[in-house]
């Protein structure tokens, strides 16, 4: 069963690829942004953000770009150097003592009841 459902997914995926379109060859100029303006993008990304939703002309991406160099910057610059590479919080887990079923705990192979606690 889970085989036939990764080969329907990876048919779907292949299915949707082939919706996507590329850029003609002479489309790329000369001065278009590359990688390392990609790379300045992503991690200026979350400031970008929030002013283009309240100043139209500010974008979160340079259209057109120099294709792969620009989105692996960009990539780059928003998950190893921007907003992907917080620290994350450690969680620390507390261990409960086992209950017996009837609502008692056991402690050292002793029952203590919630009322002698």
């Amino acid at each position: 069963m889970h085989r036939a459902r990764a080969l329907y997914a990876l048919a779907m995926l292949a299915l949707l690829s082939a919706c996507a379109r590329q850029s003609a060859a002479g489309a790329v100029v000369a001065g278009a942004p590359g990688f390392f303006r990609g790379l300045w993008d992503g991690l200026v990304f979350p400031f970008a953000w929030v002013a283009s939703l309240f100043v139209p002309e500010i974008a979160v991406y340079a259209v057109p770009n120099n294709g792969g160099w620009y989105d692996f910057g960009y990539f780059l610059g928003i998950v190893v150097f921007g907003v992907g590479a917080r620290r994350t919080r450690v969680v620390y887990h507390t261990v409960r003592p086992p209950r017996d079923g009837r609502g008692a705990r056991v402690v050292e192979g002793r029952v203590i009841r919630d009322d002698e606690a």
